[in-house]
């Protein structure tokens, strides 16, 4: 199950709406490196379709997972603040909704129900991958922190409060953006 099915999940009609009229749907082609590691991010990415893989320079910049449609990034900047922690280069031709930080934390600012539900839903999902991220600790994979594709454990449908309407919406959310 895919992060952005908690956010949707948890988010309101009207939140989504907000996201679509105030995002940027782009597309890029492979190679484009979306996320630089230590770089600063001026936004908080949705990815639609596409495929992209994450990397980490301490370890050689070695890719260490792939990230596919329906993935949140740069949430942990967002967060906490801090520089990203690795880069992320498209893989296959992405289209991307890019919602601005500085809207984002605008509107988190002003709408304190957009917060709480906002903030509850990267909670659930930051939860989901670090508890996946330590039972593959004991696992013989190189792949530590993002998601396998398959492996439905890691956001699983008990973290969603309606996993029905987050997908009915996730569904609704990538016919409007591929369609405009």
């Amino acid at each position: 199950m895919s992060k952005v099915l908690v956010i949707l999940g948890e988010l309101s009609d009207r939140d989504i709406d907000w996201m679509l009229a105030n995002g940027t749907r782009n597309k890029f082609p492979p190679g484009t490196t979306l996320i630089v590691e230590g770089k600063p991010l001026d936004a908080l990415y949705i990815v639609l379709d596409g495929t992209l893989s994450v990397s980490v320079a301490s370890l050689g910049n070695k890719e260490i997972g792939k990230i596919i449609c329906g993935e949140v990034l740069g949430e942990m900047s967002f967060v906490d603040g801090r520089l990203p922690s690795a880069s992320v280069t498209v893989v296959e031709e992405s289209l991307i909704l890019s919602i601005p930080r500085r809207l984002l934390t605008e509107k988190l600012e002003q709408d304190v129900l957009f917060s709480l539900r906002f903030y509850r839903a990267i909670t659930k999902f930051l939860s989901s991958r670090l508890r996946g991220t330590v039972r593959r600790f004991g696992e013989e994979t190189d792949y530590l922190i993002y998601q396998d594709p398959d492996d439905e454990r890691a956001i699983g449908q008990n973290n969603i409060e309606n996993p029905d309407l987050a997908q009915s919406r996730f569904q609704w959310l990538l016919q409007r953006l591929k369609g405009s």
